[in-house]
């Protein structure tokens, strides 16, 4: 996985020795993870803009807030994930996809921790049932 750092990999390094939050952009197809201070870029398609990057991209990317604590995973699933039309069955990829990916990130940035997903971003989850 390639680590793409705003403003620069000094910055993310402070920031983590800081114990300061990341915002994390993890591409869908798990080769490139975007990383900056929250401070630096505030929400995630600021962060896309500031890397010269469209902010429509968003939807190609999982959508972490990390530190030392967890990974909090803003749960936003595209309509048209992987062209997967039956609404439960696309949220389970996501789902999975994510749960794939995100890892891989985290332990690429040197975070060993859990990712959680906040309540406000669970409200699919009745769909998938136990």
């Amino acid at each position: 996985m390639t680590l793409i750092p705003y403003p620069s990999a000094e910055a993310v390094e402070a920031a983590k020795a800081a114990e300061e939050p990341l915002l994390v952009l993890v591409a869908f197809d798990g080769g490139e993870a975007l990383v900056s201070p929250l401070d630096e870029a505030v929400e995630h398609t600021i962060l896309l803009t500031r890397l010269q990057r469209s902010p429509l991209e968003i939807d190609r990317y999982f959508r972490i807030v990390l530190d030392s604590e967890g990974a909090d995973w803003t749960f936003v699933c595209p309509p048209d994930y992987r062209g997967i039309r039956d609404k439960r069955r696309r949220i389970e990829a996501f789902y999975r996809d994510g749960f794939a990916c995100i890892p891989l990130a985290l332990q690429a940035l040197g975070y060993l921790v859990g990712i959680q997903i906040p309540r406000r971003y669970r409200r699919h989850f009745a769909l998938l049932g136990d």
